[in-house]
């Protein structure tokens, strides 16, 4: 699902509870910085004005590569008080 739309159609009346990234391609098969791009636009969409939970939703796959699990980290951590 679309995150923008998601936010558009719920987001005055839900606090989003993951969907931070997609585990089944950025994170397993995306470069780090597709995921910590990805990261930070998700959260920058479902922040406001309700605010988010990160979560990724789903398990981190067998064999995604540790540096993308620590660009997910490292995105949410840059992210900490810009909201």
């Amino acid at each position: 699902m679309n995150p923008q739309e998601l936010k558009d159609s719920f987001g005055r009346d839900i606090v989003f509870w993951g969907g931070g990234v997609d585990t089944q391609k950025t994170l397993p098969f995306g470069t780090p910085q597709e995921v910590y791009d990805q990261v930070r636009r998700r959260i920058e969409i479902f922040n406001t004005p309700t605010g988010m939970v990160f979560n990724a939703i789903h398990n981190i796959q067998a064999q995604t590569p540790l540096e993308n699990v620590l660009a997910m980290f490292r995105a949410v951590r840059d992210s900490t008080g810009s909201y």
